[in-house]
């Protein structure tokens, strides 16, 4: 007799997960998001000075992050949110606040942890389509907001379409929004993102709706994917202490934590490469545009493309592959007949628009 699991488990989906990592070095991994850039010496050394002491928990109250991103943001330490990757903190918000009879609203495609997060709490899902730019439709959103919504989720710039909505259009959703429903923006990629200006902006909406979360990550901007480091910018202490609430202790290792205080030592190098980044991103988009294919306008560090009518997104994503170029297709992210793309180095985006120029000519 096979073990019974709840009804819950099995209406979760499965999350996407890119592969290519037994590939070996000669591959371009254009697939996942990640930072081209390796992290800085100083920060892997950070990282490595803790290894002595791994007999030792990491400090569960996580106070040296906490000061410094407070200090970096200018909100109390109480108010602010970690976990081991963002999602680790969108799980927990699923878990704090949602229960089998209520709803939670996103757009859709938008990034594949939401679905994750509404079937494992049992609850119901909204899933509200992008308008035809491929932003968030934020008018439509607000209209499937009922009284049995406890959690909007808004993914800006969004993963997978790299499109940004702005500040102002974010604030016209609040204004609608009840008060007791929390709001998360997630903004994991704010910081390439021109449309937005300065990503401190939403920091001045914290301020004003305490329902609203802002959530970020130290896996893009930042380079380190590997160490798992999220957090919660929280309009009120109540989201961080539900969330904390849910969780096991510990959920930060040492090396994370010590790497990523030192990443925050450092802005004058992360904003050295996010400027690189746009400029191979405006770039790489003008290479595929002149492909004669359709690009939505990207805020992020990946790019988002639409194929020709007739033309097969297996064969693309296989062709490319044997090219040594690893992308992400877009049916398994929510929308076939697309392509996400990493903005990488000059060199593998060069290497990606001639391999899809190939591609698509042969």
């Amino acid at each position: 007799m096979p073990i019974e699991f709840a009804a819950r488990t099995r209406r979760i989906p499965v999350y996407p997960l890119a592969g290519g990592y037994d590939l070996g070095a000669d591959v371009a991994m254009l697939a996942s998001n990640e930072s081209c850039f390796a992290p800085l010496p100083v920060v892997a050394e950070a990282a490595a000075g803790v290894l002595g002491a791994t007999n030792r928990y990491p400090d569960p109250s996580y106070a040296s992050l906490r000061r410094a991103l407070a200090d970096r943001y200018g909100i109390p330490p109480g108010r602010i949110a970690l976990g081991n990757g963002s999602c680790d903190v969108l799980l927990a918000a699923g878990e704090a606040l949602l229960e089998p009879d209520a709803e939670v609203v996103y757009a859709w495609p938008a990034f594949s942890v939401y679905p994750h997060l509404a079937a494992a709490s049992g609850a119901r899902a909204i899933e509200v389509p992008l308008d035809d730019a491929d932003r968030h439709d934020l008018d439509a959103i607000a209209t499937e907001v009922t009284v049995a919504t406890r959690l909007v989720l808004i993914c800006n710039p969004n993963n997978p379409t790299s499109t940004a909505v702005t500040l102002d259009e974010v604030e016209a959703l609040l204004r609608r929004v009840p008060g007791h429903v929390c709001v998360i923006l997630d903004e994991a990629y704010c910081e390439f993102a021109l449309t937005l200006g300065d990503t401190y902006a939403s920091l001045e909406l914290l301020r004003k709706y305490p329902n609203l979360v802002l959530l970020r990550t130290f896996s893009k901007v930042y380079g380190l994917a590997a160490l798992r480091v999220g957090y919660a910018l929280c309009g009120s202490e109540d989201f961080r202490v539900a969330v904390d609430q849910v969780r096991q202790p510990f959920y930060l290792n040492a090396a994370a934590q010590a790497a990523a205080v030192e990443a925050l030592r450092h802005q004058d190098e992360v904003e050295r490469r996010v400027t690189e980044t746009i400029g191979n991103r405006l770039e790489m988009v003008d290479e595929v545009r002149a492909l004669g294919l359709r690009v939505a306008e990207s805020d992020a560090n990946f790019i988002w493309l639409h194929l020709p009518e007739g033309v097969e997104e297996a064969d693309v994503v296989s062709g490319l592959k044997d090219r040594g170029v690893l992308v992400r297709a877009g049916s398994s992210l929510g929308e076939d007949g697309s392509l996400r793309v990493t903005v990488g180095t000059a060199d593998e985006n060069e290497r990606f628009a001639g391999a899809l120029a190939a591609v698509l000519g042969g």
